[in-house]
């Protein structure tokens, strides 16, 4: 079983690289001599494209996917529409029935009045993507056990198997300990969503979804959740009576106990923000060297590095789902532990 699980994840790093270097080698030589059209491109505005959320997903030159526009107001109610309205002869922006779109952000043209924008925007389209794999993975996977039972595992199930036992033994089990059965769904569906939208943001066109602070600050709140709803009278003891701290001591050890229950939140989602943000401007950096040298050569170079770089991701986006769920484990495992105060 081993042995399979290893070819299959040669066969997946293969089509990675496979991929992603006609993606890089297409891009370098289209653009090594200015796009064809003889005009500047706009590096920092290209790669401030990718990595923010907008109303439109856009893969390639000639393949955009204009997504639903939903917004809600006082005086007109719900309003449906296809946010390609608000772009005119050669992609311009243009405004639609009183609305602008600037910088990903939709805003009326009368200032006095507020909207509530309920859109489907490239994270949100990329979030239900991630969603429905996971779905048909899964859904697979144990249909796989229900034929399989008592059997070895086959086919897509053989590939998963090896990773959920990894998670259960080696990250939930020991950081939460014997109770650790009552938190592990949460904790597989945490380190798979987060895997499988870092994979799929490094694939071209593909949205940065792990890399947007309103998706990270939402997994850290549902750590933050479980861990003080599931708090013992030890965790609470321990932040409000700290043992073994002079009394003198403890009024200035309080507020530090506090603030460290909502630092353990953000530096999670900023940690997974950060890094997956951070590979994407690289990336982007190093295939823009094309457009700003306008050589066949840099481009080429430029697409051999960022394929190496690609890989080093590919290993990036499994440890930050790893180390997600790893710190979400432990916090969540210090706050059930029966605390020896001796």
């Amino acid at each position: 079983m081993i042995k399979k699980f290893k070819r299959q994840k040669l066969k997946l790093l293969g089509f990675s690289f496979l991929a992603f270097l006609f993606f890089t080698l297409n891009t370098a030589t289209a653009f090594a001599s200015g796009g064809g059209d003889g005009e500047k491109v706009n590096i920092s505005e290209m790669i401030t494209h990718h990595i923010s959320d907008s109303h439109e997903w856009h893969f390639f030159d000639g393949a955009t996917l204009y997504l639903p526009v939903i917004l809600y107001s006082a005086d007109r109610g719900i309003e449906v529409f296809s946010s390609s309205n608000f772009f005119g002869a050669d992609h311009k922006v243009v405004e639609y029935n009183g609305y602008l779109y600037e910088h990903g952000h939709i805003t009326p043209t009368d200032a006095s009045r507020s909207i509530l924008d309920f859109s489907i925007t490239k994270n949100v389209a990329s979030l239900f993507l991630t969603a429905a794999l996971m779905l048909f993975v899964f859904l697979a996977v144990a249909r796989g056990y229900k034929k399989n039972a008592g059997g070895a595992p086959r086919g897509i199930q053989s590939f998963f198997e090896p990773i959920i036992v990894f998670v259960r033994d080696e990250v939930v089990k020991p950081n939460i300990g014997p109770k650790y059965e009552r938190f592990l769904p949460y904790m597989l569906t945490l380190f798979f969503f987060i895997w499988f939208g870092n994979l799929l943001g490094l694939l071209p066109g593909a949205a940065n979804l792990t890399g947007n602070t309103a998706v990270t600050a939402v997994l850290a709140i549902l750590t933050f959740i479980l861990t003080n709803v599931n708090g013992n009278k030890g965790y609470w003891g321990h932040i409000f009576n700290t043992p073994g701290v002079p009394w003198w001591l403890k009024p200035v050890m309080i507020p530090v106990e506090v603030v460290g229950i909502f630092t353990k939140p953000i530096s999670l989602a900023l940690r997974l923000f950060v890094a997956i943000t951070a590979g994407h401007i690289v990336l982007l950096s190093l295939i823009g060297l094309t457009f700003l040298f306008h050589s066949y050569a840099v481009g080429v170079g430029s697409a051999l590095v960022v394929t190496v770089i690609n890989f080093i991701e590919l290993l990036v986006a499994t440890i930050q789902a790893y180390v997600f769920t790893m710190f979400s484990s432990l916090y969540i495992g210090m706050a059930i532990a029966d605390h020896d105060d001796h």
